[in-house]
This record gives structure tokens, C-alpha cells and sequence, in this order.
């Protein structure tokens, strides 16, 4: 859907003019470049221009809150950095769909919350959010409909609470069924050299 890797059967169908980006954490951010930079050449390759992406700037510097390492090399950042970065710099470049995959859980409790209320602004705004996650209870928080995939095709969509409690009562059976099945393999392997040993 952003453009990144070609599908590997079907289409993908975007309205003209449209523009989507992917909120990861700092996926092609250099090291040796500043936040600052980072960030202004992050929102350029979402679809800002240059004078766009330099409008965007302090509010990246504001709501990650790096303070004055924003204008140092990314290579001194920590992880947690480097993430608050990332997530701040795609969320704060307005682009039509946003792609969110699996970030609502950077940096501090307080930035998580941050994180979190200004991601439900965007899904109750009018910009298009998908969001990717494994996180049941982030996902019945912030979404009304869930596709749920597996193996690539739709199991079930609908109401998100309905959709994630399937899933979640799927995952368990899947579970309880290995862990009986397991049990059933030791037993037979017990049975086996029972019987070479008798």
C-alpha cells in the first residue's frame, strides 16, 4: 500500500493523487545526519515538498521531545530516540492514508500515552489510518472495524471487539490443540520404549 515492495499476486489500487505513508521507527534513517535532517528527508520522501517538510519541523522537534539532540547525528540516539523520532516524524507529515505497523508501544510511559491519543486523533479524523498490530487490546481501543488475515485471506471483518475476541478464542484453541497434541506425541513415545524395554 506505500509503495515499498510490489505485491505478490493481485493489485493494489490508489486514488489518483493520493499519498500514504508508513509509520515505522526510523526505517532508513542515517546515522550521520541529525534528527533534524532525518526528519526533513523523511517527510520529503512521504510526498512533502522541501518547503513543506521544513514547516513540519518544529513540530516534530516538540512532540518527540529530544530537545536539543534533535539537531545531533542519529548514531548518538538510543533506540527509544531513534523511535520517538520515527513515529513523530511520520505522524506529523500529513499525508492522505497513514500505514501503522505494530509502533504504539515507543519510548516512555508518558510518550506511549502521547503516542496513543494523538493516533486516536488521526483515526477519528478524516485521514485514512491502517493499522497493522498484534496488540488486542490497542487494537479494540483504537479501531471500529478489523480485518483479521491469515495466510493473506480475510478470516473474519466486522466490529472490532467481535473480530479481535474471535481471533483471541482462535489463538487459544490453536494452542490448547498443540499443547494436546504434544502431550499425545510424548505419551506414544513413552508407550514405545516401554514396550522395546519390556
Amino acid at each position: 500500500m506505500a509503495g515499498i515492495l510490489a505485491p505478490t499476486m493481485g493489485t493494489v489500487k490508489m486514488a489518483a493523487g493520493k499519498k500514504a505513508a508508513l509509520l515505522t521507527l526510523g526505517l532508513g534513517f542515517k546515522p550521520d545526519l541529525s534528527g533534524r535532517d532525518n526528519a526533513l528527508l523523511a517527510a520529503m520522501l512521504q510526498g512533502s515538498s522541501r518547503k513543506e517538510a521544513e514547516a513540519f519541523m518544529d513540530s516534530i522537534k516538540e512532540f518527540s521531545e529530544l530537545g536539543d539532540s534533535f539537531d545531533l547525528p542519529v548514531k548518538n540516539y538510543s533506540a527509544g530516540m531513534r523511535a520517538r523520532l520515527g513515529f513523530t516524524t511520520a505522524l506529523m507529515t500529513h499525508v492522505d492514508i497513514l500505514l501503522v505497523d505494530e509502533v504504539l508501544s515507543v519510548g516512555d510511559a508518558h510518550f506511549r500515552g502521547k503516542a496513543l491519543a494523538a493516533m486516536q486523533d488521526r483515526i477519528t479524523g478524516d485521514q485514512t489510518v491502517v493499522f497493522v498490530s498484534h496488540m488486542a487490546d490497542q487494537v479494540k481501543t483504537l479501531c471500529s472495524r478489523v480485518i483479521w488475515l491469515d495466510e493473506g485471506k480475510v478470516k473474519q471483518e466486522g466490529d472490532s471487539v467481535e473480530v479481535v475476541d474471535a481471533y483471541q478464542a482462535y489463538v487459544h484453541r490453536t494452542r490448547q490443540e498443540g499443547i494436546e497434541q504434544q502431550r499425545l506425541k510424548q505419551e506414544q513415545v513413552k508407550k514405545a520404549l516401554e514396550q522395546a524395554a519390556g
